[in-house]
This record gives structure tokens, C-alpha cells and sequence, in this order.
């Protein structure tokens, strides 16, 4: 501040995250932004939280403070599935644990508060974008308020916050008062008393011309009643598209939370704007360990945002929506050259992708339908006709940057949507030859079709088909690669006997897993909603949900059907299964019986191109 001649700041930002100027690092992309714009932005990393003095080391801002819990929900970010405390943090340096308190939106707002009595708080990013209705806490297990209630914050953004933050800064630069503030697209506001919010029941909505205010079920309703809860969560779905969602309002007691209708997406024009802005890409000098998160992104390409896929169990559609917002080719290889030319850079991108590799300047055919349209997925339960599913502009960009000078390889390390790169063997085949090095991952998740249907995803012979195009794609460019299938247990409709089928299917296949993922049931998912309920809230069927935590163990347990160490409970499982003859030395057993074999090491794992 003192070398920029700086009296004071216009913003400051208070992030959970160590500070990394990167633009996959949300609060910086949105202090960039703002700074891009001409205000005064400061930004305090990972404060200490018993007291308000390290948050107030730059002193008051002129405009507002803005509150982010950092790129994770902080509870994620701390627990694991089975609630045991995580060993890393990889948003800190050297990965060091405690660097930030348990639900750090609420802490830093009141932080804020006193560091800074009568200024503007504004809550935004993953964590307060996610819990912003009304929502069930897995690590309490308990339906909370909306974040915004139990922070005391003034305002929230929600989604991508860059917009939003823009106008916030204009508004109270221009003389607006925060009260005065009630009318920004992805932003939340509280309603203090029934007179305020009771009115606005029957209202048209004033962005959405052929609808009314949403009022979703309360806090006290949903709190006690689960198909209440269901009921608000399908209501909320349908309300997520910027060009039809209206106007939400909750009310909690007397108070109600009044949600306006998302943020319009950016266009190519303004994709390219924000990632021209002039990121270090480096962490703060002053950390003397590494960033862990920094270190598997540093090297890679973000070249869209969004996804169309609408999986239940995922957050990025609500959090960054789903319209495809792409950058242009151009801008994607300015940052390449920029990339190439700093030191340390050794010519091999880690990724070129984004929330998927290969939705890549998809949208629909006709911008009026996409207006209208209130779909929650464009690829289930079938791809949509109206989606223009054209690889074409993705490889283009991916030879123009592989040709790039300076660049020795590209590889692609985000999930391939197996279901739409079946329609071009094309990518494929470049994928094969160009952007695999050794080793592709790609999420079938499960076997079982009912169960693929509650999560969303494309039927298990969608991934069969491609795994066998890919295998062929490998061979014809001479090279010996592998698929690396991720897998989730205890998702929802999945059962003890669906995921001893699974295992069976693997062991048939000969997959040995590496990585399996334990369901974690976070804020406002859909799949959350039938973990915690019993029912989908979309078609209003009973789900089944694995609820103790020794069950999502034994589950866990049946996938690593090949390491010893996970033999005692999967024959646990077989056992409560009534399934003892999968136990034993016979072809078909999935586990041998209990002895000596339990402590032997894992044996190889045997790679097979499938």
C-alpha cells in the first residue's frame, strides 16, 4: 500500500486459503477483477481467528469487506467421509493443518464485524455459495440455516462472484447505501420482519417476466419435516438457469433470506478479460513452504467454466453453473506463451481443461431454447438433441497448443465425459496419441444402472464403449496406456449387495481401483438431499442411504477386493450379505477365508487396457 501511495483500500478480502495470485484460487480472481477496475483491493490470507488484529492490519476498507471460507467449504476441507480430521490442508503452506476454524465464513464475518463496526460484509464463494438455503450439515447432522442468518453478514454472492463483486463496489462507491443494495443478480439479502418479506409472496419477479417470487419451504419446516426438505430441494433446482430462474425467498422465523436470480454467465469476451489480468501465478513470497493445491495447478490451463452434466453428487453446477462459459483459443495461448516464459517452466502442461475436459465451448443450438429451457442436465437421462456435442473447436485448440513453441507436451488430467466423447473418435484418437501419458482417469463411478441413474451419469456401457475406443486409439498410436477408474460407495441407491456386484465386476475385469471415493454428502447436492431424507426429491422415490459410518466401510472395503488389507471387513460384508460363497480359494470367491493371507503385502497391481 505504502509503495502504491495507497491511504487506504477500497476492498479487502479475507480468504481461508493461503494466498496464491493464481486465478484458480477464487477470492484472488475476484480481487484481480475488482482491481482490474480500478478499485483498491487487499486481500488477507488465512488470518488468525481468536482475535480481530490480523484482519485489521490494513485497515478499514473504504466500500466493503468480502468473507470466503477459501476454495473449499471449510468442514470438507477438514473432515474426511467417516468425520475423521484430515492430515493436510492443501490450500496451506506445506500443507499444514488448523490454518483455518470450522465453518470460517461464519468466523472471519464476525471478525469483520468487530475489526470493522457498521462496514459492509460480504459473504461469497464455495462455501457460502453452496450453503446458502436452508441445508443439511453431514458433520453436525443437522439441518442448518442459511449461512448468511448465522454469519450476520449483509449481503452473499453466490456463484461465480466476479459480477456480482463489480457491482457491489460500483453501487456503494456511487453513494448506495448496503441496505439499498436488494436488486443484484446473484447476490442474497436478509428480510428482517414479516412486513418486509410478506408483501413480496405474490409478486412478479422483476427479472423473469412469466413468473413469481419462489417461496420455498421454511427453515422450520424443513428442519422437521423431510419431505418439506425434498420438496425445497427440487424447488431450488429448477430455479438455477440465469435466463429463467426467479426470484427466491425462505423464510426462517420472522426473518426470510431473498435470493435474486443468478448472475448472467460471461461471455468469451470477458472470459478472456479476466485470465488477460496480470496473476503472479506464484504464491506469496513470504511462504516458505510450498502450496500443495499451487503445485498441481501451476502448470495447467483453465479453458471453460461450468458443466451441463448436473451429476447429483457434485457442487459444480451449482456453484459455477451450467452454461458453458469458454474462453477464445487466443486467449488460451497468450497464457501459454506467458506460462512458457516463466522460470521454472519445463515446456510440459499438467492440464488443459476445466470442471471437464471436454465441454469446451458446447452450448445449445439455439439461444432461445437454452433461455427457456429447465432442464437439470443436458446428457441425462439421454444427450440432449438440442446440444451442439462438435469437438471440433477442442482440437483445434489442443493442436494449436501442443504446437505452441516452447511446449513439449500437453496432457489433459481433467474427467473426459466418456458419454460425449464417444461421438468423436477424433478426440479420442488425439487424446490417445497426444494427451495421455501412460495414464487417463476417467469416472465410471459405478457399475449398476439403477444406481448410475440417481447419480446422473451415463449407463456402464457408455464407459465400456469408450474404454474399448481408447484402447484402440493407444494401440494405433504405438503406445501402451491405461484408463484409471474412479468410483464412489455408499452413493444413494446403492446398496451392500449393489456394491458387491461391482466388486464382482471389477474382479471380472481385473480392475484393482487405487482411488475410491466415500460418499461425502455436501451442502445442497441433490444426492444430499436423498442421504439425508430417504427420497429423491425429482421423482419422489424411497432412496436407500448407507447412514452408518461402518457400512460406508464395509463398502469401501468390497471395491479393494484385491488388498489384504481390506479383506476382514469385506468378508464382514459378505457375511451380513448372506453372500459366504464370494469367501474362499474357488474361481469365483471375490476373498479368500480368513488366515495368513491377511498380512501379506498388496500383491502388483495388474494393469489391463479395459
Amino acid at each position: 500500500m505504502k509503495a502504491r501511495g495507497w491511504d487506504e483500500l477500497d476492498v479487502l478480502i479475507v480468504t481461508g486459503d493461503a494466498y496464491v495470485d493464481h486465478p484458480a484460487f477464487g477470492p484472488v480472481l475476484v480481487a484481480r477483477f475488482l482491481e482490474g477496475r480500478g478499485f483498491k483491493v487487499g486481500v488477507v490470507a488465512q488470518p488468525r481467528w481468536d482475535s480481530p488484529d490480523d484482519i485489521a492490519r490494513m485497515g478499514r476498507p473504504r466500500l466493503f469487506v468480502g468473507v470466503s471460507a477459501g476454495n473449499l467449504d471449510s468442514m470438507l476441507n477438514k473432515l474426511t467421509a467417516q468425520k475423521k480430521v484430515r492430515s493436510e490442508d492443501q490450500y496451506s503452506p506445506g500443507g499444514a493443518a488448523n490454518m483455518r476454524p470450522n465453518r470460517a465464513s461464519i468466523v472471519y464475518a464476525n471478525l469483520c464485524r468487530q475489526a470493522f463496526p457498521g462496514l459492509p460484509v460480504v459473504l461469497g464463494d464455495i462455501e457460502a455459495s453452496l450453503r446458502r438455503i436452508a441445508h443439511y450439515d453431514y458433520w453436525s447432522d443437522q439441518v442448518r440455516r442459511s449461512i448468511l442468518l448465522d454469519a450476520k453478514a449483509d449481503l452473499l454472492v453466490f456463484g461465480m462472484g466476479e459480477r456480482p463483486a463489480w457491482e457491489i463496489a460500483k453501487r456503494l462507491a456511487a453513494g448506495d447505501h448496503v441496505s439499498d443494495l436488494t436488486d443484484i443478480r446473484g447476490t442474497a439479502h436478509v428480510k428482517k420482519n414479516r412486513r418486509a418479506w410478506e408483501p413480496l409472496l405474490g409478486q412478479q419477479s422483476k427479472f423473469v417476466t412469466d413468473g413469481k417470487v419462489v417461496v420455498l419451504p421454511s427453515y422450520e419446516e424443513v428442519s422437521k419435516d423431510k419431505q418439506a426438505f425434498a420438496k425445497m430441494s427440487r424447488a431450488f433446482q429448477y430455479e438455477t438457469n440465469p435466463h429463467n430462474g426467479r426470484p427466491i425467498l425462505q423464510p426462517h422465523g420472522d426473518e426470510a433470506v431473498y435470493f435474486n436470480s443468478p448472475a448472467l454467465p460471461l461471455s468469451e469476451e470477458e472470459m478472456d478479460g479476466l485470465y488477460d489480468l496480470p496473476f503472479a501465478r506464484a504464491p506469496h513470497p513470504s511462504y516458505k513452504a510450498p502450496i500443495p493445491a499451487f503445485e498441481t495447478v501451476k502448470h495447467s490451463i483453465v479453458t471453460m467454466r461450468g458443466c451441463f452434466g448436473g451429476c447429483t453428487f457434485c457442487s459444480i453446477t451449482e456453484h459455477e453453473g451450467r452454461i458453458i462459459q469458454s474462453r477464445s483459443e487466443a486467449s488460451v495461448l497468450r497464457e501459454v506463451r506467458q506460462l512458457s516464459r516463466m522460470q521454472g517452466f519445463s515446456g510440459v502442461l499438467t492440464d488443459l481443461g476445466g470442471p471437464t475436459a471436454n465441454m469446451y465451448k458446447m452450448a445449445c443450438k439455439d439461444e432461445k431454447i437454452e433461455n427457456a429451457c429447465r432442464r437439470l442436465s443436458c446428457v441425462h437421462p439421454g444427450i440432449c438433441e438440442n446440444l451442439v456435442t462438435d469437438h471440433g473447436p477442442l482440437l483445434s485448440l489442443m493442436k494449436a497448443v501442443r504446437e505452441e513453441k516452447g511446449i513439449k507436451r500437453v496432457f489433459i488430467a481433467s474427467g473426459v465425459r466418456y458419454d460425449l466423447a464417444e461421438r468423436s473418435p477424433e478426440f479420442i484418437e488425439d487424446l490417445a496419441r497426444h494427451h495421455t501419458g501412460g495414464q487417463l482417469s476417467v469416472a465410471p463411478e459405478h457399475n449398476d444402472n439403477a444406481v448410475l441413474d440417481k447419480m446422473k451419469k451415463p449407463p456402464i456401457k457408455s464407459y465400456e464403449r469408450f474404454a474399448q475406443a481408447f484402447c484402440q486409439a493407444s494401440e494405433k498410436a504405438g503406445k501402451e496406456q491405461y484408463l484409471v477408474p474412479y468410483f464412489i460407495t455408499g452413493h444413494p441407491g446403492s446398496t451392500l449387495v449393489d456394491t458387491i456386484e461391482l466388486a464382482l465386476y471389477l474382479k471380472r475385469n481385473d480392475m484393482r481401483p487405487r482411488q475410491v471415493q466415500d460418499f461425502i454428502p455436501t451442502p445442497m447436492a441433490i444426492a444430499t438431499t436423498m442421504f439425508y431424507t430417504g427420497i429423491d426429491p425429482l421423482t419422489g422415490e424411497s432412496v436407500y442411504s448407507a447412514r452408518d459410518l461402518r457400512e460406508k466401510r464395509m463398502m469401501k472395503a468390497l471395491i479393494f477386493w484385491w488388498d489384504p488389507q481390506h479383506w476382514p471387513l469385506a468378508r464382514e460384508a459378505l457375511a451380513i450379505a448372506k453372500r459366504r460363497d464370494l469367501i474362499g480359494r474357488h474361481p469365483n470367491a471375490l476373498i479368500p477365508p480368513e488366515g495368513s493371507a491377511d498380512r501379506r503385502a498388496a500383491p502388483p497391481q495388474r494393469r489391463r487396457r479395459h
